[in-house]
């Protein structure tokens, strides 16, 4: 009995895949017959029915697997106890037979296995032996189980009896006792025994083994892991080896249809008491004051923007439901004296009213607003008092080093987001190393971005490692040579524009790659790779178009990634796939396929249809060719343009972080990104304390609409980029407040120096003056 599991070959850890342990001609002459008959016949589940590996009639797929009856052959069987029969192997394909498993060789094995009694319940049909060398030990499935055996589901698929079962390590200095199991809660005693198991990545995380099997049955291959740490890797691979079976699936929630439906209905009604939309209360306008903002803490009341005198989106909003059940606990007065500090001080009360006065009076030029507080990247010596301020002193925020923003609580995706992309300019500037001092300049004509840019990334002496430097030129006749960043920043954002709407991408918001076969001939494919590989690197913008199919294909391979009906880009496509997809009855299945019999064929999906559910596997096997098998030569060739210094490998090595900035659209330009991206260095000569408010409140002003230039013109101005590049600025970006009478955006440093004024109206105009007239010039 021991031998038998170990001539098994190896097999996928939970639903394997076929194996050929024989040849094709000798698989065909054994069960060709029963392939065929197999595959006709109706599949049904019948709970008094007897399997025909252990002989019993129990109807448990959590401890047994799923109990199958095949009428034509009267055979029910059990798949785990098919699965760990130690003298039978996959033979064919996964819809043949049981999974791979023939109908003969199933029989075969009964054959062999009524003549071995079990050790346990000494009833002869035991087709399970222990590997163990010397080890005759046989037994049937359930008796294992009840015996406390070990069934590996991985590689050969081992057993081991309870003699020879390997146990976990456990160090005598391992605390003694009982702690919580984060499963089910209950309690679990620290003891080396079967039912107990412990996790390999923390310490003092103990489990029920039951509770693990069913958390494993529920989250599949793909969500099982360690419930305190969330190791994956090294958690399942422990779980494997004591007997834990991990299917190979998606997670139970995630199959469910429409199990998220109810998640995609926002809240949108203004429930304050006097609305001033006259559009009504359900109305909502994005990007405008007439944008609902629901409460930050229930979710479930909202109201406009301008109808709570909110400045702007980030600023928080609470309910009267849920102010009250803070104010009961006494947290609430505390909480709002330090979100609200700036408000309170400038009026006397909050600004975030129920009911707000007909029309808000603005704050006077000298007072900070509650939008943005002080930076600890401001950099402050000995900062003289300021005696000309509109307030006194008591009155007004000081200059503390809190963070920006502390008064508001940024959702959880946001801060990801965010978190992601800085991780991302980390890595892109590891790989900036690479760049040399030697430059290569391209000389670009703007009204044929993509020709001319061919032309340089194929010229001989250019090379991913060299400097760019960027001349804009014209048919008519050539400009000035122009080899600042600005320059460079634009033929990037230029040149990633126009590969997203080129032909070699298809798709509305996510692309994928499309099917060009004159683009395949002049490896284009290979030199867009490389083109936003650069891009990456050199400071330009992120595509940002990507899908999450393309990026999966090029971060795990394409036989890893099953695509979904959004990806099909051709309208008659995905229209066949729909009429397939969602046929409701066998009949019009099959006029459905003789309908477009023409196109199942071409793409090598043309298949016999005997059941209704024979329509999933169809639409699976379309949607592979159609999105991923039909641009198998493009794909290839645009994974090795990624390559290009190295960007494909830390894709592949950090894909969270990279799908951040591939599948996303850059985060739009809001006052407060700007502020952060600007360090602010302050001198005890000419500084005063209100040029920082000025430049905080012009930002503000500046995102609402109330001045004549955008976020984009100031850090245009500044950097000569009106996008933040995914390795963000060298030199990083500075604020220089100094004793001159109009703003300089010195390009070369990346440093925006303001002047000194009494009135913030004196600043906003020469910062409006400077920087529109500045542009229209550089535009001109």
């Amino acid at each position: 009995g021991g031998c038998w599991g170990l001539n098994r070959p190896s097999v996928g850890a939970a639903r394997p895949g076929p194996v050929r342990a024989v040849s094709a001609a000798l698989g065909a002459i054994l069960g060709l017959q029963e392939l065929r008959m197999s595959k006709m016949n109706n599949f049904n589940v019948q709970s008094t029915k007897t399997c025909v590996l252990c002989g019993r009639t129990d109807d448990c797929p959590e401890k047994y697997g799923e109990k199958r009856t095949y009428v034509e052959y009267n055979l029910t069987v059990h798949y785990y106890c098919l699965l760990m029969s130690s003298g039978i192997w996959q033979r064919g394909e996964e819809d043949e037979g049981v999974d791979g498993f023939l109908i003969t060789d199933i029989r075969n094995e009964v054959k062999r296995a009524a003549k071995l009694k079990c050790n346990i319940c000494k009833k002869k049909g035991a087709s399970i032996g222990c590997v163990a060398p010397k080890c005759k030990r046989s037994y049937h499935f359930p008796c294992g189980l009840h015996r406390e055996c070990i069934f590996q589901f991985m590689e050969d698929f081992r057993s081991y009896c309870w003699e020879h079962r390997p146990v976990q390590e456990f160090m005598g200095k391992e605390p003694r006792g009982a702690s919580q199991c984060t499963i089910c809660l209950d309690l679990v005693e620290h003891l080396p025994v079967y039912t107990v198991l412990k996790s390999p990545c923390c310490k003092n995380a103990w489990f029920h083994r039951e509770c693990l099997q069913y958390q494993a049955l529920s989250a599949g291959i793909f969500f099982f892991r360690c419930t305190v740490c969330n190791n994956k890797d090294k958690f399942q691979k422990e779980m494997l080896r004591m007997g834990i079976h991990i299917p190979e699936r998606d997670a139970s929630w995630e199959l469910e249809e429409n199990a998220y439906q109810d998640l995609l209905h926002c809240y949108q009604h203004c429930d304050v008491k006097r609305c001033l939309c006259k559009k009504g209360r359900d109305y909502n306008e994005p990007d405008s004051k007439w944008e609902i903002k629901r409460c930050q803490y229930c979710g479930s009341r909202g109201t406009h923007l301008a109808c709570s005198s909110m400045k702007s989106w980030e600023q928080n909003w609470d309910c009267m439901e849920c102010r009250s059940i803070f104010a009961k606990s006494g947290k609430y007065s505390k909480r709002k004296k330090r979100a609200l500090a700036t408000s309170e001080k400038t009026n006397g009360g909050t600004c975030l009213l129920e009911e707000p006065p007909p029309k808000s009076p603005r704050q006077s030029s000298g007072s900070p607003r509650s939008f943005l507080l002080q930076s600890p990247k401001i950099v402050c010596q000995n900062l003289p008092p300021c005696s000309h301020l509109e307030q006194p002193a008591s009155n007004r925020v000081t200059m503390s080093l809190s963070p920006v923003m502390s008064n508001r609580i940024w959702s959880l995706r946001h801060k990801n987001l965010i978190q992601q992309r800085r991780e991302v300019s980390n890595i892109l500037k590891e790989l900036k190393v690479q760049v040399k001092t030697k430059t290569t300049r391209l000389n670009i004509n703007a009204e044929n971005i993509w020709s001319s840019a061919l032309k340089g990334f194929r010229q001989r002496i250019f090379s991913p490692t060299n400097t760019i430097e960027v001349n804009f030129s014209n048919d008519k006749n050539r400009l000035k040579t122009n080899t600042s960043a600005a320059s460079k920043y634009h033929f990037f954002q230029l040149l990633m524009l126009h590969l997203q709407n080129s032909s070699l991408f298809e798709g509305s918001s996510g692309k994928n790659l499309s099917l060009d076969f004159q683009a395949v001939k002049e490896n284009l494919y290979f030199e867009a790779g490389k083109m936003i590989a650069v891009s990456l690197v050199h400071g330009g913008p992120p595509p940002g178009f990507f899908s999450k199919t393309l990026f999966n294909c090029l971060v795990y391979g394409p036989e890893n990634v099953k695509p979904a009906l959004e990806d099909v880009a051709d309208v008659d496509v995905a229209q066949t796939i729909k009429m397939i997809k969602y046929a409701n009855s066998l009949s019009s299945l099959q006029s459905t396929l003789q309908d477009c019999c023409e196109f199942l064929t071409a793409a090598g999906c043309l298949r016999p249809v005997t059941a209704l559910c024979d329509k999933n596997m169809l639409v699976n096997d379309i949607l592979i060719y159609h999105v991923i098998k039909r641009i198998s030569l493009p794909l290839e060739s645009f994974r090795q343009g990624l390559e290009t210094l190295g960007v494909l490998e830390k894709m592949q090595m950090h894909p969270d972080v990279f799908s951040s900035v591939l599948c996303q659209k850059p985060v739009k330009l809001s006052a407060e990104t700007v502020y952060n991206l600007f360090t602010i260095h302050s001198s005890s000569v000419v500084i005063k304390v209100e040029g920082a408010d000025f430049w905080m409140v012009y930002l503000q002003d500046v995102e609402s609409g109330d001045s004549v230039v955008t976020l984009e013109d100031i850090l245009l101005f500044v950097t000569g980029s009106c996008y933040i590049p995914s390795i963000g600025f060298d030199p990083e970006p500075t604020v220089k407040f100094l004793d001159i009478r109009y703003p300089i955006g010195n390009r070369l440093l990346n440093c925006l120096e303001l002047p000194i004024t009494k009135t913030y109206q004196q600043f906003k105009n020469k910062m409006e003056l400077t920087i529109r007239n500045t542009l229209r010039v550089e535009r001109e």
